[in-house]
This record gives C-alpha cells, sequence and structure tokens, in this order.
C-alpha cells in the first residue's frame, strides 16, 4: 500500500475551525439561529483530520497502533475536559440553583463515560427545550466524537490495508454517511429531534463524509481542479455554509433533518478538502489569518468552557439589543479567559508532554485527579427533590 503524503499543519482549516466555534458562541448566546451546523463543521474537520493521521501511519507501518491511537486522543482531550468538569461541578455547588447543581451530578457519570448523547436521549431530556438547565448539555457532541473514535480506527485498520486500502474506506466512510442520512430522515421526523440530533449513528454522516475527504480518491480528484477554479469553489462554498449560519430559522428549519445538514456537511468536506490542497490559495490565507487562526487554536477549550459559563453567568432582565450585546461581550471574554488558561496550564502541558505530564509523574497526575473529581463528585451534597420550586397545593395556607 502507497504511503499517505504527510501533511502539513495547515493554518486554514485552525481558520475553519474557529469560525465554527464562533458560530456556535453566537447561537447559544441567541444571536445566531443557525450556529449550532458550526458542530457539523467540527465533526467534518475531525473525520477529516483523524482519519489522514490514521491512513498516514497505515501507509507508513502497515498496521495501525490502536492503543497508541486512543492513548493520543485521550491525552488530546480528556485533560481539558476533566479540568471543566471540576470547576463547573465547584461553581455550580456554589452559585446554581438546586435543580441545575442537582442534573448537572447526575449527568457527571455519563461524561465520564463520554456517552452522555445516550444518556440525554434514553431519558427523553429533550436538548432544543432542556439544555437550557442542564451544565453539559454541549458535552452530547465530546461523546459523539469519542464514539467516533473508538469505532472508526478499526474499521480503517482492516479496509484500508493493502492495494486498494485508502478506495475501500473511501467506499465504506461513503456507504455509513448514506445509511447514517437515512435514519436522521426516519428519526428526524418526530416532533422531539433530540434523537436525531445528538445520536452517534445520525451524525456520524459529518464524521464520515469528512473521512472520505482524506482519502487518495478525493485527494485525486480535488488535484485535477485548476487553482483558480479551487479558489472560486472554496469562496462560494464558505459563503453558503455562511448563509446557512445566517438564514436556519433554529431546529424547525424545513428540511434540516431531511437533508440540509448533510448538505451542509458535504460542502463542509468539500470546502476542507479545497483548502487542504490549495492552503496557499488567495481563501486559503484569509481562513488562516490570524483571527480565526488562533481562535481555531483555543476552539476545544472554548467549547468546553462557554456553556456553563453562559448558563452561570446571570443575565440581565430584558433591555433591548445594547443589554443583549453586552452580556455576550461579558460571557465570550470570560469563556476566552477560561480556554486560554486552560489550554495553557493543562491542555499544552500534556499534550507537549512537559515533565510532570509523562512517566510515572503523568501516572501519578492522572490517579490524583481521578481520586479528586470522583471524590468531589460524590461528596457534594445532593440538593433535596424540589427544592427553589413552590408548592402550589400549600398556597392557601398562607
Amino acid at each position: 500500500m502507497a504511503a499517505t503524503p504527510r501533511r502539513a499543519h495547515i493554518g486554514a482549516l485552525d481558520g475553519l475551525r474557529g469560525l465554527a466555534v464562533a458560530a456556535v458562541l453566537l447561537f447559544h448566546a441567541g444571536h445566531l439561529d443557525g450556529g449550532f451546523l458550526g458542530v457539523d463543521l467540527f465533526f467534518v474537520l475531525s473525520g477529516f483530520l483523524i482519519t489522514g493521521l490514521l491512513l498516514d501511519e497505515l501507509g507508513r507501518h502497515g498496521r495501525l497502533d490502536l492503543a497508541a491511537f486512543w492513548a493520543r486522543r485521550a491525552r488530546r482531550l480528556l485533560p481539558a475536559l476533566t479540568l471543566m468538569v471540576v470547576a463547573t461541578l465547584l461553581l455550580a455547588w456554589a452559585f446554581a440553583r438546586p435543580d441545575m447543581l442537582s442534573s448537572a451530578l447526575r449527568d457527571t457519570p455519563w461524561v465520564a463515560a463520554q456517552s452522555v448523547n445516550w444518556h440525554y436521549i434514553g431519558e427523553r431530556i429533550g436538548y432544543w427545550d432542556a439544555s437550557g438547565t442542564r451544565l453539559f448539555a454541549h458535552l452530547w457532541s465530546i461523546g459523539v466524537e469519542w464514539q467516533f473514535y473508538l469505532a472508526w480506527p478499526l474499521i480503517v485498520a482492516v479496509a484500508g490495508r493493502g492495494r486498494g486500502g485508502q478506495r475501500r474506506v473511501a467506499l465504506v466512510a461513503v456507504a455509513g454517511a448514506l445509511v447514517s442520512l437515512l435514519l436522521m430522515i426516519r428519526l428526524g421526523a418526530a416532533v422531539d429531534t433530540t434523537r436525531a440530533y445528538e445520536g452517534s449513528d445520525t451524525r456520524a454522516f459529518s464524521l464520515l463524509l469528512g473521512a472520505a475527504a482524506a482519502t487518495a480518491p478525493a485527494r485525486d480528484a480535488v488535484a485535477r481542479l485548476p487553482r483558480t477554479v479551487t479558489d472560486v469553489i472554496c469562496v462560494l462554498l464558505l459563503c453558503g455554509l455562511g448563509a446557512s449560519w445566517v438564514v436556519t430559522a433554529g431546529e424547525k428549519a424545513p428540511g434540516l433533518f431531511q437533508g440540509g445538514m448533510f448538505a451542509h456537511s458535504l460542502g463542509s468536506a468539500v470546502l476542507i478538502a479545497l483548502l487542504s490542497h490549495v492552503p496557499d490559495g488567495r481563501m486559503g490565507r484569509a481562513i488562516g489569518s490570524a483571527v480565526p487562526r488562533r481562535l481555531g487554536e483555543l476552539s476545544y477549550s472554548l467549547y468546553l468552557w462557554h456553556w456553563p459559563i453562559y448558563l452561570l453567568l446571570p443575565r440581565p432582565a430584558p433591555g433591548g439589543w445594547a443589554w443583549s450585546w453586552a452580556w455576550t461581550v461579558a460571557a465570550i471574554g470570560l469563556s476566552l479567559l477560561a480556554a486560554v488558561v486552560s489550554k495553557t496550564a493543562v491542555e499544552d502541558p500534556v499534550r507537549l508532554r512537559a515533565g510532570w505530564a509523562t512517566g510515572r509523574r503523568g501516572w501519578a497526575a492522572l490517579a490524583v485527579t481521578a481520586v479528586t473529581a470522583a471524590g468531589l463528585w460524590a461528596a457534594i451534597p445532593r440538593p433535596v427533590p424540589g427544592a427553589g420550586t413552590v408548592d402550589l397545593s400549600r398556597l392557601d395556607q398562607f
């Protein structure tokens, strides 16, 4: 099997990640109705990058070291997640309403198991209606990605071996994406679309379309395009994605679960494939400029921290757009500060293998962190059911 060419770090893809997290931040602040589609772009990027890494390793060594892959994913994602969960529980204990703290404590074991999306689905917790009371509601997407990281490398390890391996991986990815689309169309017709929105099976098409874009057949198709045509297509696709974030009227948008989200993911996958082929084109340089690129480098921590901060930061009484935007600026500013601290103090040292994060000291730090987190979760008093509410049946006694 021919080795996959090593990809240099592409600033434009960081910039895309920055645009995606900005859309999510504005959506959750109430300013961009279709900004939740930024999560789709995250998924496509993840599928593309992870599959590229897997195919590169398979091409160079003829096999995948799955244990090492999963360890790298854990080292990259779990430290910041753990820090955010611990800090959020402490803040909720100090400042949150009893129902919000109680929900956070119930959700924490599912967060730790990377399956909180299925917890919400199983408990019939409607994402669109109840997320405003769940401090970890946004972690459904992290669960979907983790489940993909567990399953997809096994498939690549089998399908990608030998002559024609990348073509087989591409076919499996496309076929899986189409099955996932059919599931979303079927399940997305329900009154509550949480099952279609948060299910790993129904959202797999975004990750799988990104995976298909990382294979040799997709790269070969993109390489045939003239540079000028590539730039024009990139402009059109980026404008199309941005327009979809603006015009999509929330989860009730017609066609969203009947192919609309799939079309958004497909456009994202094509854009990513083009930018990775011509990263120094006009659009690549614009998307990869300083501000979106830096935002993209912070995107994981920023995504982790923004939702708890949004829920815990008191909102002012309705007072027009000025007050709303003032709160948004404050909330995003605090989220950025938390993200910078998290990335600098935890993410980067662990990812770059600082002295305290490697060898026996690394394992000791992991054990202490796990015990501390579990102890904190067990020690926080559970709110009394109904605390903070009013029993209407007893109003006549006053």
